[in-house]
């Protein structure tokens, strides 16, 4: 064997160079579940560079059928299909009350996962598959999207190393038809206690909710206070009564006010206070990244690296049982008898 050659079998073998191949072959991915938010995942899926969407899987034909159509590629009608025809990871877009099943059925197939929010319905069950893919080492992360929101980035950079004060989120909308077994609590407010305790990188410890049920069965109106350990105050304002969907956060540190609308993607900064009262005000750069591209493409950098995930299982868990506690402190009221025949009128 000449030199050369005997030089180039040596760094095939070495493990830098099997890391270096590993992360450089195309990563099979599968969704579960063709809903709105499953098709959405297929589509980006297969755009990502590096990446081989193997198929989407859903029980509906009609899912099915608009998958096919919407993103041109292969369907299942089974689990077990998508699983035998070769991945090595997976989105989780399926109804809540089957991430847990469907997660722990993918690691222990040795396949990674990506699971929607909430991790799972309860936080047993979450823990149940933070602990199955922590003891067979593959990457699991939580579909906490807006974290991605590129308004959302310039919010947390905004206020990196300041004094936090206090948070307020607002997340209001219509009623969606297709929600039916969880209220605004699980569905809206989930994503904005895990931004709380993204932007204090603080627990919270004091839940102080106001719920009710003005035209659903489950509570359709949220008012939720919170205390980090930190010391920050933050308060949730969600619905399903308002005709228009608005999303805003605002955060008030020692030395800045910061407001964003994560909607229209504009964040605005006051600093600069004096004691007669004038401040600065400037408008902050903010990117144009779709936030689940952004997710997703670090779902599949996380995978590749072996790198701890952007939103680990065990946050995704931290998240639930806030929501929940808020749920079990207290039980959602229906509005008064004259508020609802007004409300049905």
């Amino acid at each position: 064997m000449s030199s050369k050659a005997s030089a180039l079998k040596t760094a095939a073998l070495k493990p830098s160079a099997l890391k270096t191949a590993a992360s450089e072959r195309v990563l099979r991915v599968g969704v579960i579940g063709a809903g709105v938010m499953g098709s959405n995942h297929g589509r980006v899926l297969a755009g990502l560079p590096g990446v081989r969407l193997i198929g989407i899987v859903d029980p509906l034909p009609g899912h099915r059928a608009r998958a096919a159509e919407m993103i041109g590629c292969r369907t299942f009608g089974t689990f077990d299909e998508l699983l035998d025809a070769g991945v090595d990871a997976v989105t989780i877009a399926a109804p809540t009350h089957l991430h847990c099943e469907l997660a722990l059925a993918c690691i222990a197939r040795g396949v990674h996962v990506l699971v929607e929010k909430p991790i799972a319905s309860t936080v047993d069950e979450g823990y149940q598959i933070v602990t199955a893919a922590r003891r067979a080492g593959l990457t699991l992360m939580v579909g906490h999207v807006e974290r991605f929101n590129p308004a959302v980035a310039a919010i947390k950079q905004a206020i990196r190393g300041e004094d936090i004060l206090s948070i307020a989120i607002t997340r209001v909308g219509p009623f969606p038809p297709r929600m039916s077994n969880v209220g605004v609590v699980i569905d809206l407010a989930v994503h904005d206690i895990d931004l709380i305790r993204w932007f204090t990188e603080s627990e919270i410890i004091d839940v102080q909710p106001q719920l009710s049920c003005a035209v659903a069965e489950r509570e359709d109106i949220a008012l939720l206070q919170f205390r980090t350990a930190s010391g920050v105050l933050a308060h949730i304002n969600t619905n399903w009564l308002t005709p228009f969907k608005a999303r805003n956060v605002t955060v008030a540190t020692r030395g800045k006010y910061v407001m964003g609308d994560l909607l229209t993607r504009q964040v605005t900064e006051c600093f600069g206070f004096q004691p007669d009262g004038s401040y600065s005000m400037r408008h902050l750069p903010v990117g144009h990244d779709e936030p689940l591209r952004a997710e997703l493409i670090a779902f599949v950098d996380a995978v590749r690296s072996g790198k701890a995930p952007a939103v680990g299982g065990a946050e995704g868990v931290a998240s639930l049982e806030i929501a929940i506690k808020c749920l079990q402190d207290e039980p959602p009221v229906a509005p008064p008898v004259e508020t609802a025949r007004r409300a049905a009128g």
